[in-house]
C-alpha cells in the first residue's frame, strides 16, 4: 500500500486550568478523504442495548453468524448505514457464549476429560482457551473411536448442529459408516464460533488425533461462507 504522508492533524494540550487548548492544526490532506468510514474508527462503533438484542435473538435460533449480521442491515437498509462491522458482531456473540459457559462448568468438563483419560490413555481430547484463559472450544475422541476410523475411516460425515445443549453451541461430530451400515462416531467438537480460524483448529486437532491419517472424502452439507 502507498504512503500518502498525510500530515493533517490536530494537537492540543492540556493547559493548567485543566483544560485542553488546539495548539496547531493542519486540515490539508494528501488523499481523498471519506467521511463516511469515519464509523468504522474504534470510538463510533457502537452496539447498543436495542441493536445487541437481535445478534442475539438469532443466534439462540441457530441463525448462522453469516446470516445473523444481515438482519440488523436490513432493518437500516444496508451496511453502510451499521455503525459496527461483521467482526464486531462476531466478537460481540463469542463474549456471550464465553459468559454462557462459566468457570465452574469449564472446571467441570476439564475435570471429566481428564477423568476419562486416565481411564484408558487412548481417550484423547484437546481444550482451546482464549487469552483470558477462558474455554473456547473442545475435542474429544475415546478409544473405540480411534479403533474404528483405522477400518472405516475412508469417508466421514460432518456438520454442525444447533440447540442440543444448554449453551446453545455448535456441536461437531465427525461420523462414519462401519461394515453393518451402522453409523459410528469418530470424535466429536464443541465450538464457540464457526469462523475459518475455528475449524482450522478443528480439523487440525481431529488429524492429529487420528495420526494424522486423512479421509479419502468428507460428505457435509455446510452452507456458510468460510
Amino acid at each position: 500500500m502507498e504512503k500518502m504522508w498525510c500530515k493533517a492533524k490536530i494537537n492540543a494540550k492540556l493547559s493548567e486550568d485543566g483544560r485542553f487548548k488546539l495548539s496547531s492544526i493542519v486540515l490539508e490532506h494528501t488523499h481523498v478523504v471519506s467521511p463516511s468510514k469515519a464509523k468504522y474508527f474504534r470510538c463510533h462503533k457502537k452496539l447498543n442495548a436495542r441493536v445487541k438484542r437481535k445478534p442475539e435473538q438469532l443466534n439462540e435460533a441457530g441463525v448462522r453468524m453469516s446470516k445473523n449480521y444481515k438482519a440488523p442491515a436490513i432493518e437500516v437498509v444496508g451496511y453502510e448505514n451499521l455503525p459496527f462491522g461483521e467482526k464486531d458482531c462476531r466478537n460481540y456473540i463469542n463474549k456471550v457464549m464465553n459468559e454462557l459457559l462459566g468457570e465452574g462448568d469449564a472446571e467441570a468438563l476439564r475435570n471429566y476429560l481428564m477423568k476419562m483419560q486416565q481411564k484408558n490413555d487412548r481417550f484423547f481430547y484437546v481444550i482451546d482457551l482464549d487469552k483470558e484463559s477462558h474455554l473456547k472450544h473442545v475435542f474429544c475422541a475415546d478409544a473405540r473411536s480411534r479403533v474404528a476410523y483405522e477400518s472405516f475411516g475412508d469417508v466421514i460425515t460432518f456438520d454442525t448442529t444447533y440447540l442440543t445443549n444448554k449453551y446453545k453451541m455448535p456441536f461437531a461430530p465427525f461420523v462414519g459408516v462401519n461394515h453393518h451400515g451402522q453409523s459410528i462416531l469418530f470424535g466429536c467438537g464443541l465450538l464457540s464460533n464457526e469462523n475459518i480460524d475455528t475449524f482450522v483448529w478443528l480439523f487440525e486437532t481431529w488429524l492429529k488425533c487420528m495420526s494424522d491419517q486423512a479421509p479419502n472424502a468428507i460428505i457435509t452439507n455446510q452452507d456458510r461462507a468460510m
